[in-house]
């Protein structure tokens, strides 16, 4: 039986609090200030029923205050971790997918646009080759596309793809 005051040695290498994990609590309490902020701000305006526009801000603001002390205990508790090296190159497919499918949307429509995403993201996980994942991608967003527009009369970009129907 080991001693509960004894190390681990994987901990035995870390040192201090992890500074990236009181970054994400400083970010994750600053945005539920803000959200804080607006539901306070919704709340003078005069409502005629018990829930008014700042109750759901009101919840989400105190649910990200909860996740920042959470996040600030965490790093506490495990210490600095070391973390793995980032790939270049398949955060900038990634990249690339999400500034095509918002350079792509009023043009070629959602159905394009969102197969470029979704290609390019397979990509950067290191999936297949890029036109497979493209034409997948379309014919899955053309399905989606025909969902929301029709089925529920949601208002998504047309391209060529989506007039045809």
């Amino acid at each position: 039986m080991s001693d509960p005051n004894t190390p681990s040695p994987d901990r035995s290498a870390r040192r201090g609090a992890d500074k990236a994990g009181f970054a994400i609590a400083f970010g994750l309490a600053l945005l539920s200030l803000v959200v804080g902020w607006d539901a306070w701000r919704l709340s003078q305006i005069n409502v005629y029923s018990a829930i008014g526009p700042a109750a759901f801000p009101t919840i989400i603001a105190g649910g990200l205050a909860l996740l920042a002390v959470a996040t600030a205990v965490e790093a506490i508790r495990e210490g600095a971790l070391e973390r793995p090296r980032d790939e270049p190159v398949p955060m900038a497919w990634v990249l690339g997918g999400l500034i095509g499918q918002i350079i792509l949307l009023p043009f070629l429509g959602f159905s394009i646009a969102t197969g470029w995403l979704f290609a390019a993201t397979a990509k950067g996980f290191g999936r297949g080759p890029v036109w497979a994942h493209f034409l997948a991608g379309t014919a899955m967003c053309l399905v989606i596309y025909l969902i929301f527009a029709k089925g529920l009369q949601l208002s998504l970009p047309a391209g060529p793809i989506e007039r045809l129907f």
